[in-house]
């Protein structure tokens, strides 16, 4: 299948001002739409545990296969827990930090102290001189080859498929998640510590009620397969061939949202259940806009469309070939792909302000 790119950059970028009086009507939220969100979500996700119990004494296939569905509502939960943590999916910032708070436990992840963090790669995302929090690791080819032995060794093992997609959401979500870092601050140490004394309460229930056993291994795949399927999403959106990245006295957030964050085009039934998430570009220009209005802003705003980088769900796994960042060429290459000397590709467009 041929990519969809980019039309050629012959126009300067759009200005933020502009942007933000086409996604204004966008950034309201609904109450009635967020309540509606967490029972289609929740109701069926607790439904689900109580069937693969029940599964258990049939077989464990037949926990299994359930357990694939519930995982892709886990992943609409983390896409809910993540919209509370911007503030857009209820109307009141009270309430966001209380349903965001207890829909992190559901998920493994401590709101204030991953809320902060993402913040952050929302604030830095695109800038080769200010990557290392809440982003995917990646480096120049220049970094790359100026490292020792074992740098580059585990640099290659970081970037592997095996290594991120199925030893990855183990350590993030079972073991990183669970221990507060020397710069977080209060508010995050304690949101850490919390989280983590509430998923101890919540498993010693379901231990008590179905067997410590049972409850093993039901929330370990659904934990497992959701976290994979998180880590691939945020993955796919950002590190594409001709994405953006620039040093910081170049860099732009309106072209870091549009150029640095794809479209990925999915099925309708998985875009439902990834909370509509592939329209990552529409979220990183306005992260105030709820997950159940990307796909309108997107649709009814042609001066976005006309720069959107669009993924096919078909072409994202090629993605994965993609290891370093060609300063030179901007543009992603793998490591059997010679870097350039000089940047032979058309240039970026023109800062948006």
């Amino acid at each position: 299948m041929t990519e969809t790119r980019r039309p050629p950059f012959t126009e300067p970028l759009p200005k933020m001002s502009e942007l933000n009086k086409l996604l204004a009507p966008y950034q309201k939220s609904s109450i009635r739409h967020s309540l509606w969100q967490l029972a289609n979500t929740l109701l069926p996700y607790f439904l689900l545990w109580y069937l693969m119990w029940l599964s258990l004494k049939v077989s464990y296939a037949l926990t299994l296969a359930l357990t694939v569905i519930a995982a892709g509502l886990l992943v609409r939960i983390f896409i809910l827990f993540h919209d509370c943590g911007h503030n857009s999916f209820l109307p009141s910032t009270k309430w966001n930090k209380r349903v965001g708070f207890w829909l992190g436990v559901l998920v493994f992840t401590p709101g204030e102290q991953w809320w902060r963090s993402h913040a952050i790669h929302h604030a830095s995302s695109g800038n080769l001189d200010k990557r290392g929090i809440g982003d995917v690791t990646m480096l120049t080819v220049d970094e790359y080859f100026e490292s020792r032995w074992f740098g580059r060794l585990g640099y290659r093992l970081f970037r592997s498929p095996p290594i991120m997609f199925i030893l990855g959401p183990i350590y993030m979500f079972l073991l990183s998640h669970r221990f507060p870092l020397p710069r977080y601050g209060k508010r995050e140490t304690a949101s850490v510590v919390w989280t983590n004394l509430a998923i101890l309460g919540l498993g010693a229930g379901l231990s008590l009620l179905m067997g410590f056993k049972a409850y093993v291994m039901i929330q370990f795949p659904i934990i497992w397969i959701a976290g994979a399927a998180g880590i691939w999403l945020f993955y796919v959106q950002h590190q594409f061939e001709d994405s953006y990245w620039e040093r910081e006295d170049r860099w732009d957030y309106v072209a870091s949202a549009l150029l640095g964050a794809s479209y990925y085009q999915l099925p309708r039934l998985l875009q439902w259940f990834t909370g509509s998430i592939g329209f990552h570009h529409v979220h990183h220009l306005s992260p105030r806009i709820p997950n159940y209005n990307l796909e309108p802003a997107h649709e009814n705003t042609p001066v976005i469309k006309k720069w959107t980088r669009v993924i096919r769900f078909s072409e994202g796994l090629k993605t994965t070939r993609l290891k370093l960042w060609d300063e030179p060429d901007t543009r992603m290459i793998g490591f059997t792909r010679q870097p350039s000397a000089a940047g032979q590709r058309q240039p970026k467009p023109e800062r948006a302000s």
